[in-house]
């Protein structure tokens, strides 16, 4: 990878507020990690005052909210059911080209391996290829030509 690229990596996470950046790229994997991101994130839950007596009963506290930042992580997925997940920041398409056929639709088969979808980061298209179960696409979480941030669910997959 060009060292210019990872400059430009450096600087993308230093001006935003993602805490963590991860590039893939053939066999080689960046991460690059906003220090200052780190920090709130880790202290929020730690903020949480100390009770010395007892008090009023208070609504309960959406930890996860704090520590993912802005967004909720969806409930766990059913037993037969595997959530594909973001591994990067970039820009989601579903197909190789515009006049061309998408990666996958829903009720086709899976396996690892398989190429879901293609996420522009940076000016590179990565193809971004399955690692969960066997089984099938039972929905498509994520417009085609969308942003989408690292971690974010992209696709249900029902396992075979």
């Amino acid at each position: 990878m060009d060292l210019k690229i990872i400059q430009d990596l450096i600087r993308l996470v230093k001006k935003s507020d993602i805490s963590e950046l991860t590039v893939k790229e053939g066999d080689l994997t960046i991460t690059v990690k906003n220090k200052a991101a780190e920090t709130v994130v880790y202290t929020a839950p730690a903020q949480a005052p100390a009770v010395t007596a007892p008090a009023a009963p208070q609504p309960p506290v959406n930890t996860s909210a704090a520590v993912s930042g802005t967004e909720v992580k969806p409930a766990k997925s059913a037993d037969n059911e595997y959530i594909f997940r973001s591994p990067m920041v970039g820009t989601f398409y579903r197909k190789p080209g515009v006049d061309k056929e998408p990666f996958v639709k829903v009720g086709d088969p899976v396996q690892p391996g398989t190429v879901l979808c293609i996420i522009e980061a940076m000016k590179l298209f990565n193809q971004i290829e399955y690692d969960g179960p066997a089984g099938t696409i039972a929905k498509v979480l994520v417009d085609d030509a969308s942003p989408v941030e690292f971690d974010q669910p992209l696709f249900v997959i029902a396992k075979a």
